[in-house]
């Protein structure tokens, strides 16, 4: 074997090792080390099919990597401090409300959080106003059976941007460590709620922003 197919041979060690990856960073990382190997491979024996195809994965590898790194690194931000859930607007879909259309009931199941851009809307149970660049709902993710803790009824029209439980849920399977800063996220606007009802003698009220259902 000469130093050409040992080029080649890297490159299938490496492809290989890419697709029994779980974790998507490090996939999309040595995928784009197994497309370099292969288009070497592929120039030094003369292939433009094999340089061509793994020239045009290139591209796409690299826009999941900076998308993947960024999303860690802005949820870690908010895990830190920063409280906004602005960085999963992306993976959300948006929707219009009418006043007085109510978007979940206590007791229902919880599939989906929802970020309030603009409008008002109200948890009647505590007398919690949901003001835009609040989020509501995570909390069902986590709560058990997945159920509704309060109602949520749109007071004035406005839209909000309804993320299904399912993208979070398919984001943290892809990185554990996006899925380890979610938690201490949403672990940290518990406590912050909770330390709300404490300071406001249990009123159920707190500020925008850190509703929690």
């Amino acid at each position: 074997m000469n130093w050409v197919e040992g080029i080649g041979y890297l490159g299938t060690v490496l492809t290989i090792s890419a697709s029994a990856m779980s974790t998507m960073i490090p996939l999309r990382i040595i995928a784009l080390l197994a497309s370099c190997a292969v288009i070497t491979y592929g120039i030094l024996i003369g292939s433009m099919p094999v340089v061509l195809t793994e020239a045009i994965q290139i591209p796409f590898n690299a826009f999941r990597l900076y998308q993947m790194v960024r999303l860690v690194r802005d949820t870690e931000r908010a895990a830190a401090g920063d409280l906004s859930l602005d960085w999963l607007k992306p993976y959300g879909e948006g929707r219009r409300f009418a006043a007085g259309e109510t978007l979940f009931r206590r007791g229902e199941p919880a599939n989906e959080l929802f970020y309030v851009e603009s409008g008002l809307f109200r948890i009647p149970e505590r007398g919690i106003a949901v003001r835009p660049g609040a989020i509501v709902g995570e909390l069902g993710m986590l709560s058990p059976g997945n159920l509704r803790t309060g109602t949520l009824v749109c007071a004035e029209p406005g839209t909000a941007r309804c993320i299904a439980y399912s993208e979070v849920k398919q984001l943290y399977y892809q990185n554990p460590e996006f899925g380890f800063y979610f938690l201490k996220l949403t672990s940290e606007r518990l406590f912050q709620a909770a330390q709300a009802l404490e300071a406001e003698g249990g009123t159920g009220r707190m500020a925008a922003g850190s509703e929690v259902i």
